[in-house]
């Protein structure tokens, strides 16, 4: 017996086929039924066939992408120049902070007069322009630490300053997340759809990042504390590895300097940094675990402020540095253990903008526990926009 595929209707959803054409009605009365049947197979197989015809669909996905980049943009860079308008006069004068606002003047000229995007090399050439603009503003994060910092002295009101931040920085990221997703699509990478890790090993990546921090750390004090890692290590799910590149060499970092610093006089004898993993099915928790003294009760509730202005007090005290004194780039190229005093509230600001949180919990005279938790793409609960 024929299936409902073969009949033209569907007994499960009850949607018929589309109609048929003049010429194929026609071609089924002139011809056997069997025959008819015969050559409208065929033809579907053809449609199944160029369906596949992957280069066809990346193409059409990446001028999408590009499309939809082309107007998303210039909309998003010109809210975040309004925000350097909004800042106080004599911030927004600050010479590094004019440079950054500067580069989002230019970028939005720059995208708002390329042309639509209709064909192929247009396309091509938007992803070039959009590359460069990428590497333009990778300094952006440190240009703002920086221009704050000179600056502090005029700043009235902290509450001013923290929302600009958090806003420009998450706003950041987002842009490059939505554009490194677009040229990551031109990419052949079965592990990966854009910048989406279909099956990302938490464990892997905070290797990757212990690495980074332990060169660093051995760098500056001559010796580093190792790292074990337990709970869910063999948990792999999808997620998009970029907002954690930022993230845990932050937040290793920390972990790091505060276990060297408060072991000064034992430098080669430093307990480890335990970091475990938690999976289920609404998120992922990342705890970082020292035993680097804890944080002072007088600071506790400020360590997740941008400290653009304990720069003097820092330099007094070792622990202040040590806290409030990291700075997060553009990831892997995150540089020194102690910076600004962007570290923690940045980590902070993108794990909130993705639907998560940092949160610590500090045993004075011991150590700290800081988690990182994140929403799952696919989970049970709400997942976050982009």
């Amino acid at each position: 017996p024929r299936s409902s595929r073969e009949t033209g209707s569907s007994h499960r959803t009850g949607r018929p086929f589309p109609p048929m054409s003049k010429t194929t009605s026609q071609r089924f009365r002139s011809t056997s039924s069997m025959q008819g049947y015969t050559e409208l197979a065929r033809e579907r197989s053809k449609t199944v066939t160029s369906f596949y015809n992957q280069s066809a669909i990346d193409t059409s996905a990446e001028k999408s992408s590009a499309k939809y980049l082309h107007k998303e943009l210039p909309v998003r860079i010109a809210h975040r120049i309004k925000g350097f308008r909004n800042l106080p006069f004599i911030i927004g004068c600050n010479p590094t902070i004019l440079q950054v606002h500067e580069l989002y003047i230019r970028a939005y000229h720059v995208l708002s007069d390329f042309p639509p995007i209709t064909d192929q090399e247009l396309e091509t050439r938007f992803s070039k322009l959009v590359q460069q603009l990428l590497d333009d503003h990778k300094d952006v994060v440190t240009m703002l630490a920086e221009g704050f910092r000179e600056c502090r002295k005029h700043i009235q009101d902290e509450t001013i300053i923290r929302n600009f931040l958090d806003t420009t920085l998450c706003s950041r990221l987002g842009i490059r997340m939505l554009a490194t997703h677009h040229l990551a699509l031109h990419e052949d990478n079965p592990d990966f759809v854009g910048i989406i890790c279909r099956r990302l090993s938490p464990k892997k990546i905070i290797e990757k990042w212990v690495d980074f921090a332990r060169r660093l750390c051995e760098h500056q004090y001559g010796n580093s504390p190792r790292v074990r890692i337990n709970g869910h290590v063999a948990a792999r799910f999808p997620f998009i590895p970029l907002p954690l590149d930022y993230i845990l060499p932050e937040l290793l970092k920390n972990a790091m300097r505060a276990t060297m610093e408060s072991h000064l006089d034992t430098p080669y004898n430093v307990p480890d940094v335990v970091v475990t993993i938690a999976n289920n099915d609404t998120d992922f928790v990342i705890r970082i675990s020292d035993r680097g003294g804890g944080i002072p009760h007088n600071i506790i509730d400020k360590v997740m402020d941008y400290h653009f202005s304990t720069a003097e007090e820092s330099a007094q005290d070792p622990r202040m540095s040590n806290l409030l004194n990291n700075i997060t780039n553009s990831g892997p190229q995150s540089g020194p253990m102690h910076g600004f005093g962007f570290g923690l509230p940045t980590s902070r600001a993108y794990a909130e903008y993705l639907g998560g949180s940092v949160s610590i919990q500090s045993m004075q005279g011991i150590g700290t526990d800081v988690y990182l938790r994140l929403r799952h793409i696919d989970g049970k609960g709400e997942s976050f926009r982009v």
